[in-house]
């Protein structure tokens, strides 16, 4: 019998510098290696660097086969100010189609809400462009204190067991 597999594309949507996001993406990428049916791309807006894309170009147009390449989505997003990142938003405002009909879920972190509020104006914006997105959500509050300096949680069991839920 075959195994089914499917390409999960991790959006990373920090691009500040001394971010947070490459610990709780890490993380991420860990936990689904447990997964034997996810293929994992990592598409990391800081490297993309969104803002400097034009339609048309070679940078563009690889950004737009990845984002179609993908099955499903997970975005790992901080909150600032009440929000996701304005770069996370003109990525996602840079394509239409590519998203449309894919499930889209969310891995946030931030102060005490954790991010939950950037992630319930996410799915305004992907419910817009007509993604789904799942209701499971791993959210980090206060993150920098739940990880040790190797990036390890200090209790990983809560957010394996969210993680496995969005992944299902």
């Amino acid at each position: 019998m075959s195994e089914h597999r499917y390409t999960l594309a991790v959006i990373v949507g920090s691009t500040r510098e001394g971010r947070f996001a490459p610990v709780v993406t890490d993380w991420f990428t860990r936990h689904t290696a447990n997964h034997r049916d996810i293929d994992v791309d990592v598409i990391d807006l800081d490297t993309i660097r969104p803002y400097e894309l034009r339609y048309g170009s070679e940078e563009y147009d690889a950004f737009a086969e990845r984002v179609a390449a993908a099955d499903a989505f997970v975005v790992i997003t901080p909150e600032y100010n009440h929000s996701f990142p304005a770069p996370l938003k003109h990525a996602i405002d840079l394509l239409r189609a590519q998203w449309q009909a894919k499930p889209v879920g969310f891995v946030s972190y931030g102060g005490i809400s954790g991010g939950l509020r950037a992630v319930e104006q996410l799915r305004l914006v992907f419910a817009e462009l007509h993604a789904m997105t799942v209701r499971e959500t791993v959210s980090f509050a206060l993150a920098g204190n739940l990880f040790d300096d190797d990036g390890r949680l200090h209790d990983p069991a809560p957010a394996h067991q969210a993680a496995d839920a969005l992944l299902h």
